[in-house]
């Protein structure tokens, strides 16, 4: 069983990972989504969200964009990062599975140039 976390604005990976509005987690055996639920942003600290997922047991995270001290410590938990996902949260999930979605590497290192992150 593996637990797959995605920021997301309602049903949709959102582009900017601490700012998101909520999290689609899906529990995925057998490479099939067995459960899905939506969990609110708690808050976004620095160093805060990924201990938050870490927490929960989260395997994997998939987001539009992440600021690369949050995929440090994703990196130091053992937490997949994947990053310039885009569209439906779900879809996501099931193009991970199927092993055609990858990370582009779209790391936010500005914040203040937040719009431009996944160009």
């Amino acid at each position: 069983m593996i637990k797959i976390a995605v920021a997301s604005e309602n049903e949709m990976v959102t582009e900017h990972f601490g700012h998101c509005a909520n999290f689609n987690i899906f529990e995925v055996y057998n490479n099939q989504i067995v459960k899905s639920e939506s969990i609110p942003n708690p808050g976004h600290k620095p160093g805060y969200l990924p201990n938050f997922l870490n927490d929960m047991g989260i395997n994997v995270i998939i987001s539009g964009g992440m600021g690369g001290g949050a995929v440090d410590i994703f990196n130091e938990k053992g937490i997949e990062v994947i990053v310039g996902a885009r569209g439906n949260a779900k879809a996501a999930v099931e193009a991970y599975l199927q092993g055609s979605l990858k990370s582009t590497g779209s790391v936010c290192h500005e914040h203040q140039h937040h719009n431009e992150c996944g160009e």
